[in-house]
């Protein structure tokens, strides 16, 4: 197995709102774009929301994110993983990202949202222990995965409960 390693986050000064995953996917890290298999359903569900569909250019797409108040980064820096499945992933291997300096330098972040239970399970363990009280005032919640490998929710389901969150 390989040593993987994340991508840099995608933030600006107006972000409000960080999507977390847990660590980019084969296809993801070979085409060094977030959430890049054109199964997951990350780039619809966005297209669906704000317009950033997966058919634009990546670079548009990060543009509208941002444009949108809306980060993206992964909770894992770096890790060793089989394939690229999250439970695939050797937890004794996970370097998390410095979220401490992150939301220090982004004070704007007002909530964040994980796309998956790995993400959040990985924050609780490895990062919110170093947090003290950088998460007072940010609401933190767990949505639905956008993983084609999530196949218990429709894409539709995955949408309606995308956009119940994103447009508050």
């Amino acid at each position: 197995m390989n040593t993987l390693q994340s991508f840099p986050p995608v933030v600006d000064q107006q972000t409000r709102i960080l999507i977390l995953g847990s660590m980019p996917g084969r296809v993801s890290l070979s085409e060094t774009q977030y959430y890049a298999h054109p199964r997951n359903g990350f780039w619809h569900i966005m297209g669906q929301i704000i317009g950033a569909s997966f058919e634009l250019d990546y670079e548009r797409r990060l543009q509208i994110l941002l444009a949108n108040r809306i980060g993206l980064w992964d909770v894992i820096a770096s890790c060793t993983r089989a394939s690229s499945l999250d439970t695939d992933i050797d937890d004794s291997s996970i370097i998390s990202n410095d979220f401490r300096s992150l939301l220090t330098y982004y004070p704007s972040i007002e909530q964040i949202f994980f796309n998956g239970t790995k993400a959040e399970q990985t924050f609780k363990r490895y990062v919110i222990p170093s947090l003290d009280t950088l998460l007072d005032h940010i609401r933190v919640k767990r949505l639905i995965s956008t993983s084609p490998a999530n196949a218990r929710y429709s894409l539709e389901e995955k949408i309606d409960v995308w956009r119940t969150h994103l447009c508050r």
